[in-house]
């Protein structure tokens, strides 16, 4: 993977339908349920589930890769609700301070 690499989480349009299917099925479950509930309908919009998830696995839905831009994490040196200086300064009173952020690479500490 070359350093100019960016990331997206766009996704294929076949990855999107597929989880457009699964999502209809939740509304038209949702939707029969509000309505009396409405038990023909509901286990119809859990038919439709079931075919998003067929399709998502003929599509391979989780072979959609996402790949993150390295971090940038700023320092935090102040641990006050408000935003104001406070005695819970990490490294005391004087507290740590970093001109400029801290850039991780996301395959060394995915987590941050």
């Amino acid at each position: 993977m070359s350093e100019e690499s960016h990331g997206s989480h766009a996704g294929r349009p076949s990855s999107w339908v597929a989880v457009a299917i699964i999502f209809a099925g939740f509304v038209v479950g949702g939707v029969a349920l509000c309505l009396g509930p409405l038990w023909v309908m509901f286990w119809v919009g859990a038919a439709i589930i079931v075919a998003g998830i067929l399709v998502s696995w003929m599509v391979h839905l989780f072979a959609d890769v996402v790949v993150d831009a390295p971090r940038v994490i700023p320092e935090i040196v102040d641990y006050s609700l408000f935003g104001s200086r406070s005695a819970k300064r990490r490294g005391g009173e004087a507290g740590e301070v970093l001109d400029r952020p801290i850039a991780t690479d996301t395959q060394q500490t995915p987590h941050g």
